[in-house]
């Protein structure tokens, strides 16, 4: 095994089953990556702190701890490897279960090795966290209270303004700070910061991700289909392939974000649902 000062593309396979842990590292090592395998959840949790691997992929159905568990070890350790879940269980609570405690995708077994392969290179190309928590998707979070921070090509420092103490005004931050806004929202696509009623919120990478692809659509309906290749870092061409597994991903993650958002799904004042269609910003007044 090799330390993460020998090779910074190292991947950690937390797994009971013996055989699916060589079909992983199979998949993996031919992708690139330096493989550790382990057979529960401490020993897994255990070798992220060890080797600061890139990708860790999670069973969830383990001896001692569970996936879960080992995936809110992991993250509460600051570590900001990229997490694939991988489970026999399709019920939307599981989805929404793993992703909320930190994974940043969830795969169902039995998987194909070239979906697995397509999923850890759209991982790849999205923004990684750099020395912070993915509790906040990589950001560095502003004091309690303390006015949004500028962006770092602002020309004055206090170029962004606060959040309105308002909750049911819409806050209109200087054109070139970097903001964007929405009703008492505030998030800065760069510096990966996002404050609401003038309080940081703690996003995963992907929940960020989402809402910043909303806030910029504004009031355009984005489909599950169009967020599910907005995250792999595609371009939307009708020829990719975006199953099942992908959208019910996109709604479980919708779930967590408006959960901390602490908005309703029947009477939204963030988001909102088009049925059959996808989700947009809901109107600037109620």
């Amino acid at each position: 095994m090799t330390s993460p000062a020998d090779d910074l593309k190292t991947a950690v396979i937390i797994e009971d089953d013996p055989e699916i842990r060589l079909i992983l590292a199979d998949v993996l090592e031919s992708a690139g990556f330096s493989t550790v395998s382990v057979g529960n959840g401490i020993d897994g949790v255990r070798a992220v702190g060890a080797y600061e691997p890139l990708l860790t992929t999670v069973d969830v159905t383990m001896p001692g701890i569970d996936g879960f568990e080992a995936v809110r070890r992991i993250r509460a350790s600051q570590s900001d490897t990229y997490i694939i879940m991988l489970t026999g269980l399709n019920d939307e609570a599981d989805v929404i279960a793993g992703l909320g405690a930190g994974a940043d995708d969830y795969l169902l077994k039995p998987f194909r090795p070239r979906e697995l392969r397509a999923r850890v290179e759209a991982l790849l190309r999205r923004t990684r966290g750099e020395g912070g928590s993915l509790a906040t998707g990589g950001m560095a979070t502003a004091p309690a209270g303390a006015p949004a921070p500028a962006a770092a090509s602002d020309p004055q420092p206090g170029a962004a303004t606060s959040v309105s103490e308002d909750p049911g005004a819409t806050t209109a931050p200087a054109a070139d700070s970097g903001w964007i806004a929405h009703r008492d929202l505030l998030l800065h696509p760069e510096n990966r910061l996002v404050t609401i009623g003038g309080r940081d919120l703690d996003l995963t990478r992907t929940e960020f991700d989402l809402l910043a692809t909303l806030l910029e659509s504004k009031r355009r309906v984005r489909s599950k289909a169009d967020l599910t290749l907005v995250l792999r870092g595609e371009s939307y061409v009708t020829s990719y392939f975006v199953g099942d597994a992908d959208k019910r991903a996109v709604e479980a993650h919708m779930t967590n974000l408006r959960r901390k958002l602490g908005d309703s799904p029947t009477n939204p004042r963030y988001i909102e649902t088009v049925r059959g269609v996808g989700y947009r910003l809901t109107s600037e007044h109620a």
